[in-house]
């Protein structure tokens, strides 16, 4: 009988154990935070309406940098065959920052450049007239056959360019300006003044047909 109420003391009473592992489960389901792909942050335009007569948009093909992107990803940039992307950042920049017929618009945003951007900007007849509202597209055109990778690398360049030059309007570095969320006011207000005058114009041209299914 003794030895009987030995073995009863020893054992582990395991009723909880299911209720336990809930509670643990449920502590880390609320605790735990799940990073989720946001994929592409582009705006898409509205869908137009195909009763209406869209106006057609005249760009001299100065103000127009075209980046074209193969089936075996290479690259045709403003005519100038090329394997790889360096040294494309500078190309859009350069761009980007010429004056080269700049109306009333283009010369207010020239004079609202730090010193550093005016220095370096250029005032070449053949290419764009001023980076203001019309003045100097980026044009990105692929084919079917295009990498996905491909056209990401070659889209977030063209985004870097822009992003560089905001940056050195409001004294950051690149990376803090495109880490700016624009939640609170200070953060608006440096986003704001980094692209006034001056918006992100970049086309993202339908892809051709050749090169792939």
């Amino acid at each position: 009988m003794a030895r009987s109420k030995g073995r009863m003391a020893q054992e582990v009473n395991a009723g909880s154990m299911a209720d336990i592992a809930f509670l643990l489960l449920i502590f880390f389901l609320v605790t735990t935070t799940i990073a989720s792909d946001k994929g592409i942050l582009n705006v898409l335009p509205p869908k137009q309406d195909p009763n209406q007569e869209q106006p057609e948009i005249k760009l001299n093909k100065r103000n127009i940098f075209n980046i074209l992107v193969n089936a075996n990803d290479q690259l045709l940039v403003e005519g100038e065959f090329r394997d790889n992307t360096v040294g494309l950042t500078e190309e859009i920049k350069t761009f980007l920052l010429n004056f080269g017929n700049p109306d009333e618009a283009g010369q207010a945003l020239f004079n609202s450049l730090p010193a550093s951007l005016r220095n370096r900007a250029e005032r070449d007849p053949a290419s764009s007239d001023h980076p203001a509202a019309g003045g100097a597209v980026i044009s990105i055109k692929t084919n079917r056959g295009t990498s996905y990778e491909r056209y990401l690398e070659v889209l977030d360049i063209a985004k870097r360019a822009y992003f560089e030059i905001y940056a050195e309007r409001v004294g950051i570095t690149a990376e803090q300006y495109r880490a700016l969320s624009g939640r609170n006011a200070s953060e608006k207000e440096l986003q704001d003044r980094g692209k006034e005058g001056m918006p992100m114009a970049i086309s993202i041209a339908e892809p051709d047909k050749i090169g792939g299914q």
